[in-house]
């Protein structure tokens, strides 16, 4: 099963399913629905992960999420799941 990243993903009225990473700022997806939000999430970690400049950050714990006050915030009303890297990127493409 490989290392996993905690994702938050919001919706609002009128969009779609918005994931974010809090251990890799600057990675988003959105999808129409929630099961394709989740697909979608994988491919774009794993897309990050095999691009990212310098060092990986590691993946915090969710117990280490909830010490964090920023993190508190921002999952405010958010669905918390723990996404794994696409192992498949040809898939995506």
């Amino acid at each position: 099963m490989g290392t996993h990243y905690i994702a938050l993903i919001h919706k609002e009225t009128g969009s779609g399913y918005g994931v974010s990473f809090p251990d890799l700022v600057g990675v988003t997806t959105v999808a129409d629905t929630m099961d394709e939000a989740l697909q979608q999430a994988s491919v774009a970690l794993a897309f990050a992960l095999e691009d990212w400049p310098g060092e990986t950050p590691q993946p915090r714990t969710l117990d280490a999420l909830r010490n964090d006050p920023a993190f508190l915030e921002w999952s405010t009303d958010a669905v918390v799941a723990a996404v794994n890297p696409s192992p498949a990127l040809a898939a995506a493409a």
